[in-house]
């Protein structure tokens, strides 16, 4: 089956930056070429469990994720067929009834802090980006998302990323670096990197005949 599009994985540790990455590629492509898939969609439903117990999984671990999903969804899009995307509730940790159509892309990106974990999902990759942001910046950022989006106290946040978000990013997040491609300090402000990613990506599209 010949690929209808191409797929660029954007990972690096949380409140690196990977949004603003996706959003320049946006910006330049449009939104009828790119379709952005974010990984936190794929978090495993635990409606099965207590709500106490939900809190307690760690979700800055790769087992949090339903990778096989993940994997059969990005085929299907690859090879231009839609997919029905699971949503999210970060608030009761457990996937609503609702799905999100998406439909086949010529840009596809898959947004994560372990975009670039699995093997089955990198060899699907035609450009592996990993954003590299200091440690203090991503801490601020993740603050103001967590209590902003996912109704989060400060105590739980700073509480989380100490005893779980920062081990597993160490463990597990910051040494898939190795699989990138790309490394793109300060995201989406990184000019330079952006404008040659976007000169990458034209060559690619131009592979798959779409001009």
């Amino acid at each position: 089956m010949t690929k209808k599009g191409i797929l660029i994985g954007l990972a690096g540790g949380t409140g690196s930056g990977k949004t603003s990455v996706a959003r320049e590629i946006t910006r330049e492509f449009g939104r009828p070429e790119v379709v952005l898939i974010e990984q936190d969609s794929y978090y495993a439903d635990l409606s099965n469990l207590p709500v106490e117990e939900r809190a307690k999984t760690n979700f800055d671990h790769p087992n949090s994720l339903d990778f096989n999903t993940m994997k059969r969804h990005i085929w299907d899009l690859l090879n231009g067929k839609s997919v029905m995307i699971p949503v999210y509730d970060f608030k009761t940790h457990t996937r609503t009834r609702e799905t999100m159509l998406v439909d086949s892309h010529h840009i596809i990106v898959l947004e994560g802090i372990f975009a670039l974990y699995d093997e089955d999902i990198r060899n699907m990759m035609d450009i592996k980006i990993y954003v590299d942001t200091e440690n203090d910046i991503r801490l601020l950022r993740r603050l103001t998302r967590d209590l902003k989006e996912r109704g989060r106290t400060l105590e739980s946040v700073i509480d989380q990323y100490l005893n779980t978000v920062k081990p597993m990013h160490l463990q597990f997040v910051e040494p898939t670096k190795r699989y990138a491609d790309v490394i793109i300090p300060e995201g989406g402000h990184n000019k330079v990197a952006i404008d040659l990613l976007q000169t990458k990506i034209t060559s690619l599209l131009s592979q798959i005949g779409k001009n």
